[in-house]
Parts: C-alpha cells; sequence; structure tokens
C-alpha cells in the first residue's frame, strides 16, 4: 500500500440529499487526492431491519441513484474505488470469522442497535440476529480493505470501535493481519431539515436531494421554514437558528449578500420572499455542477454499471487477498492444503489401479 486506505459508504436507501453533502460527501471528495478511498454501497445492511423481497427488489434503482450521487458530487472512480457489498463474497466468510471474536453482550450494548430497531417499529422481541450482528459485519467491511481510517460521525465512533477490538483480538490470536483502524470523526453537525427539524431526512420529507432540478429546488426553499414569530416583512425576524439563514451560509458563496440580508432581516427591512429568492438561486447555482455531472454519466448507456463492475472486481481482489491472509494466518490454508494434496493422490492411485486392470473377458 503506498497511500492509507479509507473505508466509508452507505446504505442504499434512497437519493441522497445536502445533508449528506454536507455530512460526508464533500469530505469524501477533499480524502480522494490523499487517500485510497473504497466507498462501499452497503445494500446487505439495508437487510437487518427491510428483509422483505420489495425492499430488495428496490435495491437496485436505489443503488444506481447512489452511485450516480456519489458521480455527480466529484467522487472520480480513476482516484477511487465505488462497489456493491453483496457482490464481494469474501465479506461473507470475514464476518463468520469475526462472529467468533466478539460476544453477544458486547455488541448488544450498542444504544444505536436499539435506536435503528426503534426507527423501524421492530420491538425487543424481534430483533433480528442479523440487526444486533450489525457491527460484526461493519467490520467486515472496513478491515476487508485493510482499511487505516474510517471516517464517521460522532454517533458512530463506537461501532468502528467493535472493529478495533476484532481487529487488535484476530491479531493476538493469530498474528498481524490488519492495521488497527483510526476513527476520523467529523466536526461538521446535521444540516436542518427544510421544514426545521433537527436533521434532514428523506423519511421526514424535509430533504433538499442532490438530483432535484432547479424548479423542485426553488419550490423547497419557498416552503421553507423561517421564523414563525414574524408575521410581515416589516417585523423584525430572528436569523440565529433560521433554516433559511442556515443554508445561506452553508452553501450561498457571497457572503456579503448573506450579511446584507441578515442585517435587513433583524431591522424587518426585507421580506421572506426576497431572502429564499436568492437563496434559491444560490442554492441552483451550487448544484448544477452535481446536475451537469449526473446528465453525462446518465447519457451513455452502461457507463455507471461499469463503475459499480469495475469498482466492485478491484474489491473482490482485494477481499480474497484479505481472506488468504486470514486463512493462512489461522492455519485454515495448511489444513486444506493437506488434505486436498492426499485426496488428489488418492483419486490418483485408483485411477491408475483402474488402469493397470487388465479388461474383463
Amino acid at each position: 500500500m503506498s497511500r492509507k486506505r479509507i473505508l466509508t459508504g452507505d446504505r442504499p436507501t434512497g437519493k441522497l440529499h445536502l445533508g449528506h453533502y454536507v455530512g460526508s460527501l464533500a469530505n469524501r471528495v477533499r480524502l480522494q487526492d490523499e487517500y485510497e478511498c473504497f466507498f462501499i454501497i452497503a445494500d446487505l445492511h439495508t437487510l437487518t431491519t427491510k428483509p422483505e423481497k420489495e425492499h430488495i427488489e428496490a435495491l437496485r434503482q436505489n443503488i444506481m441513484d447512489v452511485t450516480l450521487d456519489y458521480l455527480s458530487a466529484g467522487i472520480d472512480p480513476q482516484k477511487s474505488v465505488i462497489y456493491l457489498q453483496s457482490a464481494v463474497h469474501a465479506v461473507y466468510e470475514m464476518n463468520l470469522f469475526f462472529e467468533m471474536l466478539v460476544t453477544l453482550p458486547r455488541v448488544s450494548r450498542l444504544p444505536s442497535i436499539k435506536d435503528m430497531a426503534r426507527a423501524a417499529n421492530i420491538s425487543d422481541d424481534a430483533v433480528p440476529l442479523g440487526l444486533v450482528g450489525y457491527p460484526v459485519l461493519q467490520a467486515a467491511d472496513i478491515l476487508m480493505p485493510r482499511a487505516h481510517l474510517v471516517p464517521v460521525g460522532k454517533d458512530n465512533e463506537a461501532h468502528v470501535e467493535i472493529t478495533r477490538e476484532i481487529a487488535r483480538r484476530f491479531n493476538y490470536l493469530y498474528g498481524e493481519v490488519f492495521p488497527i483502524p483510526d476513527v476520523m470523526v467529523g466536526e461538521v453537525p446535521s444540516l436542518v431539515g427544510t421544514d426545521g427539524q433537527a436533521k434532514m431526512s428523506k423519511s421526514l420529507g424535509n430533504a433538499i436531494f442532490l438530483s432535484d432540478d432547479a424548479k423542485t429546488v426553488r419550490k423547497k426553499v419557498f416552503g421553507m421554514y423561517t421564523d414563525p414569530n414574524r408575521i410581515s416583512a416589516d417585523v423584525p425576524g430572528r436569523v440565529e437558528g433560521n433554516p433559511v439563514f442556515i443554508y445561506h451560509d452553508a452553501f450561498n458563496p457571497n457572503k456579503a449578500e448573506v450579511e446584507d440580508l441578515k442585517d435587513r432581516y433583524r431591522q424587518g427591512k426585507v421580506g421572506d420572499v426576497e431572502v429564499k429568492e436568492k437563496l434559491a438561486t444560490a442554492l441552483n447555482n451550487f448544484l448544477e455542477p452535481f446536475r451537469e455531472r449526473r446528465a453525462y454519466y446518465e447519457a451513455q448507456n452502461g457507463l455507471v454499471e461499469r463503475v459499480l463492475y469495475e469498482g466492485t472486481q478491484r474489491a473482490t481482489k482485494e477481499a480474497d487477498e484479505t481472506l488468504s491472509l486470514m486463512k493462512k494466518a489461522m492455519g485454515f490454508t495448511g489444513i486444506w492444503n493437506r488434505i486436498s494434496r492426499k485426496g488428489r493422490e488418492a483419486i490418483e492411485r485408483a485411477e491408475k489401479q483402474s488402469a493397470d486392470q487388465p479388461a474383463a473377458e
């Protein structure tokens, strides 16, 4: 490895939005020039809360949408590996081995598991084993390319700690195979939803998607919450915590314009229409390069599939190498090599004896 490796990604549950960009995608685009990046589309992880067939059938379009969002955000498939988790079969075996190295009470203590169950309306007595084992499969994902760094939000730091424990345990029992991955905690806060909710979310219907066209963005901006106590344009308004101004700060590069709008808003000298109109313009200017890149990839038949195929082939090669190193360290390779050698020798003897026997009269 000439550069340190990073593993991060998303579950393909639908199109990505501005919250994803602020929280992770922008950072990934920067990281790909410094690190060897593996970006996983973690379709197996969706089964932990939605194993029904109709959800699996929806995965294909979701996988394509997430891949397009990656490409439109500026992730370069010539620099980074974008791959499909379920197609990398060595990860299944790695997950099985790692399950032997962690206790049930250890993974059960993670509060995120209960949070995910509640979000999926799963009662305590109906939590699937796969959901409890989610952090172990995640460890297999991280350790598959032998990653050195894992960019995560503060709420997922505990998951990576389990990966670190599993890597240490494996290395202690069988020899040094894995680097102990460090956590790269992002400092970027969650982006507030258009309705003023604490977090932008597709399920809450308060998201502006990276793939939204200009008309849709403008409509969503004009439907945004502002200061609920401001009943007319001549009433002084509150800027702090106002979603419209939070978005201006995040996406409007004209800082002088933003400060002017804030001053006039506080004084009751500008209406919401002007503030929102300028935000819609800023957001559409920001998203236009995304739309252009997305249109480029969509226009070329099979190009997105090629990106996924080539990335998954690369990930598969890395995973097979990692699994081979694991089995060799554990001693499984020696066991099978001896059995297969003896087995082949026995077959050859039997065939020779059969050939040496005279044909029946």
